[in-house]
């Protein structure tokens, strides 16, 4: 009874990885509202009502729902959690944009519910999954495998490229990020790619696109003026992986979204694999 006293019981989650990890430790009754995005748990649609996107929120219908705790996530839900903050509503905003980043998310989250101990036995599963992925990886390079260089585009028009924790999961998926030195910039717009041919000269093997929630298109990738000759085009590798599965700082991106590049990294990688005679 004195720890329900010491943790948040009616909680709004402004993005969906913290109502996904809520639900992953057994905590979904504190939940009272979620984003319009979520997707993950399926059920969280038909359970709790949506009071957000993402730039905006139904501030009024929050208020309503009397939360002694509100979740969000970056810079830019700044002026969500003001003007509820003025309100007199206590806000968290994580800021995460790392993959470390994200376990420590994860962890302050577990421990404001307590479930410090779950939490950190979850994080724990998720880390060792990791691990095994790229120990898989050193094994075939070591073997003389080559890793693939990637290319992921975060939004189409105009290019954008992986945001700093999918950048680390291509490199843990075992490949290789062609645009690392952009990955380190946490807003979409220093993420920009101005100029296409910089890309064609990168010439990424392998070409994953995450629009943000718009359906991607790998024949206008293909398309594109002066692409023909980019090595992912010519063997064909352009995929997609959804968005809530990569593009959420959460729980998914660190098992379903990483399994997705491991998969698309590990099928070129054999793919390159010398025959037997």
């Amino acid at each position: 009874m004195f720890l329900d006293l010491l943790s948040p019981q009616r909680i709004v989650c402004l993005t969906e990885e913290t109502t996904e990890w809520l639900y992953l430790l057994g905590q979904e009754s504190r939940i009272v509202g979620i984003s319009g995005y979520t997707v993950r748990p399926k059920r969280a649609r038909a359970e709790k009502p949506r009071v957000s996107a993402f730039l905006s929120a139904k501030i009024d219908k929050i208020l309503d729902l009397k939360p002694d705790c509100v979740l969000g996530f970056s810079d830019l839900q700044a002026d969500i959690a003001a003007a509820l903050i003025r309100q007199g509503i206590q806000v968290t905003v994580f800021n995460q944009r790392s993959v470390v980043e994200i376990f420590a998310m994860m962890y302050q989250v577990a421990a404001m519910v307590g479930q410090a101990e779950l939490g950190l036995s979850l994080i724990a599963d998720m880390k060792q999954g990791l691990n095994n992925i790229q120990a898989e990886v050193a094994a075939l390079v070591a073997a003389g495998a080559r890793r693939p260089r990637v290319y992921f585009e975060e939004w189409d028009v105009p290019h954008i490229s992986a945001i700093r924790w999918v950048s680390e999961l291509v490199g843990i998926a075992g490949g290789d990020d062609c645009f690392p030195e952009l990955a380190v910039e946490s807003l979409g717009k220093n993420r920009i790619i101005a100029d296409g041919a910089s890309i064609v000269a990168r010439n990424p093997d392998i070409i994953i696109g995450s629009w943000c929630g718009k359906k991607f298109r790998p024949e206008m990738v293909a398309a594109r003026s002066g692409w023909e000759d980019v090595n992912a085009v010519k063997n064909g590798q352009l995929f997609e992986i959804k968005s809530p599965d990569i593009l959420q700082p959460g729980p998914a991106a660190l098992t379903d979204g990483v399994a997705q590049l491991h998969r698309i990294c590990l099928q070129w990688i054999q793919a390159q694999a010398p025959q037997p005679c």
